[in-house]
């Protein structure tokens, strides 16, 4: 491990239930010297990443406050997903929620709630299982193969236990089978009484970034109201894909024509709407 990873390794010692750090926990996690762990702890102190108080304890920094600005304006899952989500919202009177992931960790990233209280078991950046609930396994369901087969052997037991197969072969064909259906639907798998509807959200290179989901404050759907809820988080999540792929398309034409002003002004061309004709 490179100690540019080593460093980055501190960020996951904090926790709901450990929101502060010091030297010791440094190095008894990653196995370093005193002077090792109190460069480390600096490095991001000044960077502003992480902030000391009191007792040579560290807590989270400003840094992290400005880069979680940064994504809520900026980040092009949620620009692309919040107008679809309203309309979702809106049409079917239903909560939605967006979630993104990393290794095998679900982190709610935005959600519109249609009663008070429904969510606050799916907070903004609060980390959830890969293999509950139907937002964390239809995601799941479309790594990569070698992302499956990493899984599988680190979490065993946990996918036993959530009824995902009790082997590699188990475990895949249930994979298969979400990702054929598009769409995946659990009830109360997180939060007792909730049902949730999802369907994956895939970049342009058709890589999943993500699901949205549809959670409704009823028990096992209906035949009628299973078909309509699939189609529909089906749809939410292609035009979000089309959104990104849109975005993505727009900001590929606007870096070619600050080339081609770059190139122009290079020449000595004027390029304002004022300059003389010739």
């Amino acid at each position: 491990m490179s100690s540019q990873d080593k460093m980055l390794g501190i960020l996951s010692l904090f926790s709901d239930a450990k929101v502060e750090i010091g030297h010791d926990d440094v190095v008894a996690t990653l196995g370093c010297s005193r002077a090792t762990a109190y460069r480390y702890l600096k490095a991001l102190g000044d960077s502003g990443v992480l902030t000391s108080i009191s007792g040579g304890a560290y807590v989270l920094g400003p840094r992290i406050v400005e880069l979680d600005r940064l994504i809520r304006r900026n980040d092009p899952l949620l620009t692309a997903a919040r107008p679809v989500m309203e309309a979702l919202c809106t049409e079917l009177h239903a909560s939605v929620m967006l979630c993104s992931y990393y290794g095998d960790q679900v982190l709610c990233t935005d959600s519109i709630w249609k009663q008070a209280g429904e969510g606050l078991d799916y907070e903004r950046g609060r980390p959830m299982s890969m293999f509950a609930g139907a937002m964390a396994k239809v995601i799941l369901a479309n790594v990569s193969p070698y992302q499956l087969r990493s899984l599988m052997l680190h979490h065993t037991e946990e996918i036993r236990m959530a009824g995902l197969g009790e082997n590699w072969k188990e475990f895949n064909a249930n994979m298969q089978r979400i990702r054929r259906e598009r769409t995946c639907v659990t009830h109360a798998e997180v939060v007792p009484g909730l049902t949730g509807v999802a369907a994956p959200i895939f970049d342009p290179e058709k890589r999943v970034l993500g699901s949205i989901t549809l959670v409704v404050s009823e028990g096992p759907l209906s035949a009628v109201s299973d078909a309509l809820l699939r189609t529909r988080i089906a749809d939410a999540a292609q035009s979000i894909g089309d959104g990104l792929s849109g975005l993505r398309l727009r900001k590929s034409e606007a870096h070619c024509a600050s080339d081609r002003r770059t190139q122009t002004a290079a020449k000595g061309e004027v390029t304002t709407p004022f300059a003389r004709r010739r």
